[in-house]
């Protein structure tokens, strides 16, 4: 078995960037990608009818290469935004809402951007259906709305 693996070993390399590939969809942490990319050469080295011992070498460089040097470049530009980016809840914060339904102090419903959010009002006071408003905060899942007196009709989207 050992005899065959050395002299296919191009079945070896394909097994081993198969399963790199899929632990790395599975981590999406860019470390067995670069593993991968070795297995890859590895098998073209095989193909050429490279020695075995000489494959495993080109696996291991091009798979060090790959993590001291490919890494840390792709990690660093897909971490590349601004640290004060609002994201997530934080984005809804002084958006333009348009009340759906009477919004109360325990009640009403408003759409903002074009998701139907539970909301309450911040005053305690009613907000009539068809008002402008805006988003002061997010409680859990609804939107703590106050009126807004802002010209012009409500951003579509």
């Amino acid at each position: 078995m050992l005899e065959w693996l050395v002299t296919n070993s191009w079945v070896l390399w394909l097994a081993l960037f198969l399963i790199l590939a899929i632990v790395e969809i599975m981590t999406l942490d860019l470390l067995f990608i670069m593993m991968s990319s070795g297995a890859l050469v590895a098998l073209f080295t095989a193909l050429l009818g490279w020695p075995f011992w000489l494959q495993v070498v080109v696996f291991c460089v091009v798979a060090l290469l790959m993590v001291l040097f490919v890494r840390p470049v792709a990690l660093r530009h897909l971490r590349r935004g601004p640290r004060e980016q609002a994201t997530n809840i934080e984005r809804l914060i002084g958006e333009q809402a348009l009340a759906l339904e009477t919004v109360t102090d325990h009640t009403g419903m408003v759409k903002i951007g074009g998701d139907t959010w539970t909301a309450r009002s911040s005053d305690g006071s009613a907000i009539p259906a068809g008002a402008r408003v805006a988003v002061e905060r997010i409680d859990g899942a609804t939107a703590v709305v106050y009126p807004t007196a802002s010209p012009g009709p409500y951003p579509a989207q």
